[in-house]
């Protein structure tokens, strides 16, 4: 079975981005590839490698070069293009379109959109936007806290304190993303963002209580739609024959959709303050990802004076 194949309408990049549709019959087709295209070669004539299924950028390049063709050449050229079946044709800079784009585009079916955007900067906001919306992801069961900066995705079984600890970092200013189920995208070969479902989102359930609507009791600055993920803490019940870290000089890993996130195991107990334990473990994987570690600062500084003695 091969890997599972997103898609994003075109009526949501239009909405996104406000595109002005000069001419737009199909606006509910999809989208499924993170590559966009400058047709500049294709209208030229060369149409070796060329994926139709990619959005193309027309940009001031490409309107030169066509505004220096005869009407009956550039009718041709176009004519040629757009027989191809491409989703759409969108024009930067507010550039004026050729007649001859409005008509075969009218033959053929194919949307034209506009944009006062430059073309670089259109191309690079619209790809970072298809690589979040066409991005690899699962669900995983948990929780995910925004803790000084730092995206911490919080597993372990049920009724193990993932909620009440989500509840406690709040308190402290902290913010929820997720309860319960989290969504998470391979944005990029080294990161990974977390949402919670539409459905669900800003909503936590606490065992005694019920669902608790946290933008309401604690105000929306308790609050965030997305967030990387930085660090994995897996929650489990204190077992008290298990020998746990101590001094953190092992690095541990979670993977997730073939991205290795630093983690950690902090077992669960009566009188454990879990909240500012997850502070300092947030701090401290900020820390480490700068280029400190506290734990292999004490091991070189207890060498070194076994080194002096001897």
């Amino acid at each position: 079975m091969g890997e599972q194949v997103f898609t994003v309408k075109l009526s949501k990049i239009i909405e996104d981005f406000r595109l002005e549709e000069v001419y737009a019959p199909e606006r509910d087709i999809l989208i499924d590839t993170t590559d966009v295209n400058r047709p500049g070669l294709q209208i030229a004539g060369f149409f070796d490698y060329f994926d139709s299924k990619r959005l193309q950028i027309l940009g001031m390049v490409e309107h030169t070069y066509l505004a220096g063709l005869s009407q009956e050449e550039r009718y041709k050229k176009i004519d040629d293009f757009f027989s191809r079946g491409i989703p759409a044709l969108i024009v930067t800079r507010g550039i004026e379109i050729h007649p001859e784009v409005i008509e075969l585009a009218e033959k053929y079916r194919i949307n034209i959109l506009r944009t006062q955007l430059s073309t670089s900067s259109f191309m690079s906001a619209l790809i970072a936007f298809l690589n979040v919306e066409l991005a690899p992801r699962i669900t995983r069961h948990g929780v995910l806290v925004e803790v000084y900066g730092e995206g911490v995705l919080i597993l372990g079984e049920s009724g193990v304190g993932k909620s009440e600890t989500a509840v406690e970092l709040m308190k402290r200013g902290h913010r929820l993303v997720a309860d319960d189920a989290v969504e998470i995208k391979r944005v990029s070969s080294k990161a990974l963002v977390g949402s919670a479902p539409e459905v669900i989102r800003h909503f936590i359930e606490m065992r005694g209580i019920g669902i608790v609507d946290v933008k309401k009791i604690f105000g929306i600055g308790a609050v965030k739609d997305t967030e990387k993920i930085d660090l994995v803490i897996q929650l489990e019940i204190w077992q008290k024959d298990k020998q746990y870290d101590r001094l953190g000089l092992t690095d541990n890993y979670t993977n997730i959709l073939g991205i290795d996130i630093p983690s950690l195991t902090i077992p669960v107990r009566p009188g454990r303050n879990l909240a500012v334990i997850f502070e300092i473990a947030a701090m401290n994987n900020r820390q480490r990802r700068m280029g400190y570690n506290a734990a292999e600062a004490l091991n070189n500084r207890l060498m070194g004076m076994m080194n002096e003695e001897n």
